[in-house]
């Protein structure tokens, strides 16, 4: 239990995620990025802030309507009062993202991209519109006539919405909803004018439409605004015993669509008679948050902003770099055999993981694969190794994470297809969720077992690999891979509790081990000693740990973080923190690799780690922090952190009063993202 939790100890978990929130919108604010990629951060800043509400905000509203203050789990604040405090700082964000989202389009105008609305329409693209409104856009629309006879349907979450009202010569009013299709591409690219491009949003593309639309309506005027709403994301479980578990996963996501609402957004030139009534329609009340907003919702689908081909205005592109020493044109075992390996992707080239699998799917002495599977790509080259594998006789057992938020459907699509192909399916622990990322596979060689195997820091999806930083040991140490399979066991034999040598597991042991480590620099530093911590997170929320980590630094241990995300820890507060620094790095690529170095007199002790120090890594999900033992990757492994550590160009302090202030120094420049590739591009060269 926390206790004594005041806003001088920790900064709320929530409005800490915000204040994340806001250095994506930074960047989107940042003259220096190229104007396609400030878009695309837009679109990312709208997408998080969905998946805020429909989990933490969520989470919340659940805590206030059960009655509970909730203030020992939500940093001193009350469930109410929080509530109330996220929707004003919504508010005020999503006010910035309009007007950044305004100089952007004046920028793109510079740049001979202009993005039309349905007012700026000539006869050329009058043409065009109308002709893909016939042949693409009013076969899929969907169309729901108001009224109070007949029940609302459900609003999908997340989907958009224009809402119409057609008035009539004798003031009768006409309400209607148009379902904005996500089949659709929300923007049109329109035919050019010599070096100018054209673009129109769906959503005017619509607005132009509305006669072809609403032609069997004899109004005298129509008008179209766009709504939102959002509703909790969380999964509800039947109990139905005759169904299988991805069959109760299925239903529960096609449920989440009629979850609870807990955000409204609407365009703010909205008539208030409209607004009252679809606010009464759907049920919408005090407790949810309802934000005034802008013309156009749904911004996260600038993540997928067309690049007409325009270079000039992209992040220029990275070749990903091989490892040294590791090649894809031989064997990986053989190399694997003689010493680890580091990949560090999106630097260094995913390829590395889908040639280990396919290799082990076609070598005759492989006999037993394992490995646990959090997110998979769309199209995923891991799944289908994995399948080519036990066609080939293989046994092949995949732990796979149903509840992974928000891709459940993907997983529960390959689990099915990999259960027919014969894959042997894990579906984790009871009340916990499988989040660790490893492979172990069994050779036979000279009549012995060998085993060889990857730990990593993310997901094996090659998608995300171009995008997320994360690091994967490749390696045949036989201890740790000895203790991956305990892990496996674990799954399959969970009333067990596994000892583990050398690898870090949760929910069992991660804290302990965590906290002996730093008391191992707490009383190195009273006797004399050389004593530090370094971290690198995406997420510190645990209360625990942070407290752990205050009582290090009144003890002296100087503490380096850099945390992206939420950090509820205050650092340099004089008495409590001023041992601790932390900054956060947003930038072109997600910082997503944990990384954990204790000094330990000298000899420090370095991991990679699947879990951030949040309460659910540590205690409710099967996680795994891997020691690692080669010199040459622990020499590297800290060259990374110290790049990353003096960036002075997009790293940002986290200061006590957590202001998302860039750091800005008089060194030479160090963009980290960009220099960690020119360091493993040299290494190439050494």
């Amino acid at each position: 239990m926390v206790k004594d939790i005041n806003s001088n100890t920790y900064i709320n978990r929530e409005l800490s995620w915000l204040q994340f929130n806001e250095r994506v919108l930074q960047e989107a604010e940042d003259e220096s990025v190229p104007l396609i990629e400030r878009l695309r951060f837009l679109g990312i800043f709208s997408n998080n802030l969905d998946e805020f509400f429909k989990v933490r905000y969520a989470t919340v509203k659940r805590i206030d309507e059960a009655g509970k203050t909730g203030k020992s789990e939500l940093g001193g604040i009350s469930a109410g009062e929080l509530l109330e405090i996220i929707t004003q700082i919504v508010i005020k964000q999503q006010s910035d993202s309009l007007e950044i989202l305004a100089t952007i389009h004046k920028r793109l105008e510079d740049k001979n991209i202009h993005i039309v609305n349905e007012t700026q329409i000539d006869e050329s693209q009058h043409r065009f519109i109308k002709n893909y409104f016939i042949q693409r856009v009013s076969p899929a629309l969907v169309i729901i006539i108001l009224s109070e006879l007949v029940k609302l349907p459900t609003l999908k979450d997340s989907a958009a919405y224009l809402a119409v009202k057609m008035v009539f010569s004798d003031q009768k009013k006409q309400f209607a909803l148009i379902e904005i299709p996500k089949t659709l591409d929300r923007f049109v690219v329109l035919p050019k004018k010599g070096p100018d491009n054209y673009i129109i949003l769906m959503d005017d593309l619509l607005r132009y439409c509305l006669n072809d639309i609403f032609n069997i309506f004899k109004y005298e005027s129509v008008s179209a605004h766009m709504i939102k709403i959002t509703r909790d994301g969380e999964l509800d479980f039947e109990s139905d015993l005759s169904k299988s578990f991805i069959e109760k996963i299925s239903d529960s996501v096609k449920h989440r669509q009629i979850g609870e609402p807990v955000r409204f957004v609407y365009d703010k030139t909205i008539d208030d008679e409209t607004l009252l009534l679809l606010m009464n329609m759907m049920g919408i009340d005090s407790k949810d948050s309802v934000i005034p907003g802008g013309r156009y919702h749904n911004r996260r689908d600038y993540m997928d902003f067309p690049s007409l081909g325009r270079t000039d205005l992209l992040y220029e592109k990275i070749e990903p770099l091989p490892i040294k020493g590791l090649s894809l044109e031989t064997s990986i075992f053989h190399n694997i055999a003689k010493k680890d390996y580091l990949l560090h992707t999106p630097y260094q080239t995913f390829s590395y993981i889908v040639k280990f699998l396919r290799e082990a799917a076609l070598d005759p002495k492989v006999k037993n694969i394992k490995i646990t599977i959090y997110r998979l790509a769309q199209i995923s080259h891991v799944a289908s190794s994995l399948i080519n594998a036990a066609k080939n006789g293989k046994k092949v057992t995949v732990a796979i994470e149903l509840q992974a938020r928000f891709d459940e459907q993907a997983n529960i699509d390959y689990a099915e297809q990999m259960q027919t192909d014969g894959v042997n399916l894990l579906f984790g622990v009871k009340g916990l969720k499988v989040h660790s990322k490893m492979c172990v596979i069994e050779r036979e060689e000279n009549n012995k077992i060998k085993r060889y195997g990857f730990l990593s820091t993310g997901n094996f999806n090659e998608s995300t690999a171009t995008l997320y930083t994360d690091y994967t040991l490749f390696t045949s140490d036989q201890r740790i891979l000895k203790d991956v399979v305990k892990v496996f066991d674990f799954f399959e034999t969970n009333y067990r509790i596994f000892r583990y040598k050398h690898i870090i597991v949760s929910p069992h042991y991660t804290k302990t081990k965590l906290f002996k480590f730093i008391d191992t620099e707490i009383e190195n530093v009273k006797n004399g000693k050389p004593a530090y911590i370094k971290l690198k997170l995406n997420s510190l929320s645990s209360y625990m740990m942070v407290d752990k980590l205050y009582e290090a630094s009144r003890a002296g241990v100087k503490i380096q973080m850099i945390v992206r995300g939420i950090c509820c820890l205050v650092p340099g507060i004089k008495g409590m923190s001023e041992n601790i620094e932390v900054i956060s790095i947003i930038d072109k690529f997600l910082e997503h690799t944990r990384l954990l170095v204790f000094c330990n007199n000298d000899d420090p002790k370095i991991y990679i780690s699947s879990a951030d120090w949040m309460s659910r890594n540590i205690e409710n999900r099967v996680e795994v922090t891997c020691p690692i033992y080669d010199q040459d990757i622990k020499n590297e492994l800290l060259d990374v952190f110290h790049i990353a550590w003096n960036d002075n160009v997009k790293a940002r302090l986290l200061c006590g009063t957590h202001e998302n202030k860039y750091r800005r120094n008089n060194l030479p420049k160090v963009r980290s993202q960009f220099e960690i590739y020119n360091y493993y591009a040299n290494k190439l060269q050494d």
